[in-house]
């Protein structure tokens, strides 16, 4: 059985876990979260979500999609991603209007 890998170790796996608990996320979600620096669930609350999904984009996956972006604005807010998507994706492009969506 592997490791988690990220911050390292067990502390890590606790965290990491802790962060799975949160509806809509999953073990690629959570390492990429790693990668920027929020390694626990109350890290990631305590951070607005466009700003994390912006984050991972420019640091982590610049083809993060408009289902990835419902997926961390609905693991905030406690609600399935899919029934978010057309809102938080106009609500990003609120805040970054010259964002082009790709393909999810």
């Amino acid at each position: 059985m592997r490791k988690a890998t990220g911050t390292g170790g067990k502390k890590a796996g606790t965290a990491r876990a802790s962060l799975l608990s949160l509806p809509n996320m999953g073990p690629v979600t959570a390492a990429k979260l790693a990668k920027i620096g929020i390694d626990t669930k109350e890290e990631f609350l305590r951070r607005d979500p466009y700003a994390v999904f912006e984050e991972l984009r420019e640091k982590i996956d610049p083809t993060l999609c408009r289902c990835a972006l419902a997926g961390i604005v609905g693991a905030k807010k406690g609600v399935p991603w899919h029934k978010i998507t057309k809102e938080t994706a106009k609500e990003y492009e609120k805040r970054h209007p010259l964002h082009k969506w790709g393909p999810c």
